[in-house]
């Protein structure tokens, strides 16, 4: 449960204002259509984040207890920094010709890669190794951050100030570096 919990904490944290979270925002102001979008952002996820925890327990296989500890302590402080830079996404993308389910699926599943949602679940299944719990949990995060994002988007887009939002997942992050440190 420890792991479910931290890791859809962490990801929730680590999607505000992230370029996945944006891509949300425009396919629900260009398709229009909530419920194919929220299903393609699900599948999406399950599969890129099943993909890495399944690289993250591997590559914690391989790793002394001592080096995982400060994989995962400088991977969270990396995270901290890189929470600080707003995420940008091309305007000019083109959505046509294919359905708004499959449309969104591949966009998110392209879009996630290397992000660091993606670079996250890496993590946590290195150190946790019960892919299971961080796949369900990074996924339940991913949808904790950008259901709202559909849902609501433009009332959330005034509403909430991105860059607070930004600094308060940089402190989380360097405070969790910082646990992992001594956990």
């Amino acid at each position: 449960m420890k792991v479910l919990a931290l890791s859809t904490v962490v990801v929730t944290l680590a999607e505000m204002g992230d370029k996945t979270q944006l891509l949300s925002f425009l396919l629900a102001a260009k398709l229009r259509r909530k419920i194919p979008i929220l299903l393609g952002i699900l599948m999406a996820t399950l599969a890129n984040h099943y993909l890495a925890g399944y690289v993250g327990i591997c590559l914690g296989s391989v790793c002394s207890a001592r080096t995982l500890k400060w994989i995962v302590a400088l991977s969270f402080f990396f995270f901290a920094v890189w929470a600080l830079r707003p995420d940008t996404l091309e305007e000019n993308r083109k959505f046509r010709g294919s359905g708004v389910f499959l449309t969104t699926l591949v966009a998110f599943f392209l879009v996630e890669m290397g992000d660091k949602t993606q670079l996250a679940t890496v993590t946590l299944a290195m150190r946790y190794e019960s892919l299971t719990a961080v796949v369900l949990g990074t996924t339940l995060g991913m949808m904790i951050a950008n259901v709202p994002a559909v849902w609501m988007g433009d009332v959330l887009v005034q509403k909430v100030n991105m860059k607070v939002m930004r600094w308060i997942a940089a402190g989380l992050f360097f405070l969790l570096g910082i646990l992992a440190l001594f956990a």
